[in-house]
């Protein structure tokens, strides 16, 4: 295999400073507040903002309007048409997440259920929403389509405790689903 050499660029004496580099900065953060006391700062409008520049005024201004379709928010779980977990603990989620923010502890179906030899269902499913990093990997990984991520932003809590979703919480959040579930297949 060849080596190759790569020659460094010769700096001039100026370039060798920090302040050449600070002053530049300087200069394009004076140019950004000049344009939003001017009331042409981008996105300004868009935002409907109260004050001068672009910033939101958040509990009374939400993102609702300007989330895009494939926005990855809160993670949800799903039942379907007939109010069936559609999780079968498979733990392919657990196993993708990167941070193990997902707990499950796999369960059985009762036996007077017509689909307890068939499936299995979860006995405990926590989201660590502290840990979470909103990668989306559970909901692609999981063959059921029982988990996915709403266009939630807003998931908070004063204690730790509040801060985990448990399986209850997460069927709340996520309802009834028909169909599929995939953002690339449409509803059916």
């Amino acid at each position: 295999m060849a080596t190759v050499k790569v020659k460094r660029p010769k700096l001039h004496w100026y370039e060798h400073l920090y302040l050449p580099a600070i002053l530049k900065g300087l200069i394009i953060t004076l140019k950004h507040a000049m344009e939003s006391l001017r009331g042409k700062a981008q996105g300004g409008k868009s935002l409907a903002t109260s004050g001068l520049g672009v910033t939101m005024q958040y509990p009374e201004q939400k993102w609702d309007d300007q989330l895009p379709d494939y926005y990855r928010g809160v993670p949800a779980l799903v039942t379907d048409e007939q109010k069936r977990e559609r999780c079968v603990s498979c733990q392919l989620c657990e196993f993708i997440c990167p941070p193990k923010a997902i707990t499950i502890t796999p369960g059985e179906i009762q036996s007077e259920d017509p689909w307890a030899k068939v499936e299995k269902a979860p006995q405990k499913f926590d989201i660590d929403m502290i840990r979470c990093i909103y990668c989306g990997m559970c909901e692609e990984v999981c063959p059921e389509q029982a988990i996915f991520l709403r266009q939630d932003y807003a998931m908070t809590g004063t204690t730790r405790g509040e801060m985990v979703n448990d399986k209850k919480r997460l069927y709340e959040i996520g309802g009834i689903r028909e169909g599929l579930v995939n953002k690339w297949n449409e509803l059916k």
